[in-house]
């Protein structure tokens, strides 16, 4: 499978990678996509307990997982999975501010799921999406 190109970004991706076995974003030529990220401090892996906190903290994930993958970030995402413990009208209100600030020239597609679980027990949010890189060029 050499076609696919997977990317991890320092500290607990890195940490991901070897504990977990997995990683945090796969190129696929123009297309990049990431595995879900959550509200996790990247350099310290602390989740922070607020779920504002928390989203804030997924949307900077996903946008460093993106650009470690070579992509520009958010204003290249077409698709948006999230998965939401509890799916408030806390979580909708961040999640809206979000998308605003980090794509304000477009909306994505979007799917927002309430869960009973996420990967830790102090996970609120985690967030997966698809991009597509128009700039990529086949080495």
């Amino acid at each position: 499978m050499s076609h696919l190109q997977y990317h991890v970004y320092p500290g607990y991706g890195e940490a991901s990678q070897k504990n977990l076995r997995y990683s945090q974003a796969v190129r696929i030529g123009d297309r990049i996509e990431t595995s879900g990220q959550g509200g996790w401090d990247p350099e310290t892996s602390k989740i922070p307990t607020g779920i504002n906190a928390q989203i804030d903290q997924a949307f900077a994930n996903v946008h460093l997982a993106l650009t470690q993958a070579g992509g520009k970030g958010w204003s290249q995402v077409f698709r948006v999975n999230s998965y939401h413990l509890p799916l408030n009208d806390e979580a909708m209100h961040a999640m809206v501010r979000n998308f605003k600030k980090y794509m304000p020239d477009h909306e994505p597609l979007w799917t927002c799921i309430g869960v009973a679980r996420l990967g830790y027990d102090d996970m609120r949010v985690e967030i997966e999406v698809v991009a597509h890189d128009q700039y990529y060029k086949a080495q």
